[in-house]
């Protein structure tokens, strides 16, 4: 078996993209899934910024992460919460050394029945 999952775009425009992700997991979990691959965005970016995220996580914990040659660590989501009030500043993509920039998740103490929801909105930057 595997976790069941949903990737879903609600906005692909010019310049701005927003997404809805989820797991209801076996246990099984996720390791490193491309979850946005920005090189198929209608905004044709090289680089992008992660300016709001809402999340809800049940028994495990999301790491988002920029896909490069070492990963680079945007967040690690736990319980329920959110980044992107105004007070908050968007999280860049670092672009590190080599990779695409695309946003991964990996999930981490996942069992059997535990799961996450993920709002994210990106911009483009480059």
């Amino acid at each position: 078996m595997a976790d069941a999952v949903i990737a879903k775009t609600l906005r692909n425009t010019d310049t701005v993209a927003a997404f809805l992700f989820g797991n209801a997991s076996d246990g099984t979990g996720e390791s490193a899934v491309t979850k946005v691959d920005i090189s198929a965005l209608t905004m044709a970016a090289t680089q992008v910024r992660i300016t709001k995220l809402l999340w809800g996580c049940d028994g495990m914990q999301v790491k988002i992460l920029f896909d490069h040659n070492s990963d680079d660590l945007v967040a690690i989501l736990a319980g329920n919460g959110h980044i992107g009030q105004e007070k908050d500043e968007p999280i860049y993509d670092p672009a590190s050394a080599g990779g695409p920039g695309d946003i991964l998740f990996t999930t981490a103490g996942q069992s059997a029945g535990d799961g996450y929801t993920v709002y994210m909105e990106i911009e483009k930057v480059a």
